[in-house]
């Protein structure tokens, strides 16, 4: 087989290579966490900040580019199956290697970066970001990718939220604790969503490339009430954190009122179906959702901080 190692590409075709657009999960996570931290102590070390955010971007926008290669190598993205037009692999004819270079040397830039961060903070950071890094490749890479699988939700939740948020918190200087860790728990599950709503929508797809995704083990009809799921998890959840004093009353408020649009966005996709040609109104539809609810946690927290500080 001749292998293609051209990698001219154009800033579009590169964007949408790492789909910065899905970048809102881990820079969400990110600045909550940081909000979070500032409610805790009121300061925030800006250049660890800054070295974190950028650091973080990497990570992410790698291990999306391993993920846009894989799927395009096993056949997850295909011409029969694929239908959207950002999968430049599969419709511009953009060459498969020119992801795998661009992974590697973002992840590259995130191990300096990480080093760096580690020699500021904490030795601890080395370990810890070097498994983040492993995860994000063997999510699509390796012999057992992690996304065929129907842990695919509990990985991508639980890294791009949980494990990111108390990384953010454990670099500005805070020791984890138990409060920390469920605070985590509504975005945790939130971001699970989104994958969620993306399987249920290619579950054809999937199935016949041999994945065993959570929503092709449910069966084509269960897995939209997963979804429904997910959402009264996180929005009792919150509503828990509040009752249990976990989270302070002005946030816990704000923040619930993410409810109506979910709700709202939960309607449409049950109107509109889960399949592919729907996958993108639907992703829209589910990232509004968390949208909405990031942008009322960070003003919640801060108007916390603010009446506590």
């Amino acid at each position: 087989m001749r292998i293609n190692y051209d990698c001219r590409m154009t800033s579009t075709q590169f964007f949408r290579i790492v789909e910065m657009r899905t970048k809102i999960i881990s820079m969400g996570t990110f600045f909550m966490a940081s909000v979070y931290g500032y409610y805790l102590s009121g300061t925030v070390h800006w250049p660890i900040f800054f070295i974190m955010l950028f650091a973080t971007l990497a990570v992410d926008m790698g291990t999306t580019g391993f993920n846009t290669y894989f799927d395009f190598r096993r056949g997850t993205d295909s011409i029969e199956y694929t239908k959207e037009s950002g999968k430049v692999l599969v419709h511009d004819g953009v060459a498969p290697n020119s992801a795998l270079l661009i992974s590697a040397s973002l992840f590259l830039i995130a191990a300096v970066l990480g080093l760096y961060l580690a020699s500021m903070t904490s030795w601890y950071l080395i370990p810890v970001g070097g498994i983040c890094m492993f995860v994000g490749f063997v999510y699509t890479g390796g012999p057992f990718p992690i996304s065929r699988t129907p842990f695919g939700e509990l990985f991508a939740g639980g890294f791009l939220g949980t494990v990111l948020f108390l990384i953010v918190l454990f670099v500005q200087g805070f020791e984890l604790s138990l409060a920390n860790f469920l605070t985590t728990i509504p975005l945790w599950i939130h971001i699970a969503m989104i994958l969620s709503v993306n399987n249920t929508c290619d579950l054809v797809g999937d199935k016949a490339n041999g994945r065993k995704t959570l929503a092709i083990l449910l069966g084509p009809d269960k897995p939209p009430y997963l979804i429904l799921v997910e959402g009264i998890i996180v929005y009792g959840g919150i509503v828990l954190l509040t009752l249990s004093g976990i989270y302070p009353l002005s946030a816990g408020i704000i923040n619930f009122l993410a409810l109506s649009v979910w709700i709202d966005s939960y309607r449409k996709m049950m109107k509109a179906g889960f399949d592919a040609s729907t996958k993108g109104p639907n992703i829209a539809l589910v990232s509004k959702a968390f949208l909405v609810f990031v942008f009322t946690f960070i003003p919640g927290f801060a108007l916390s901080a603010v009446l506590a500080w």
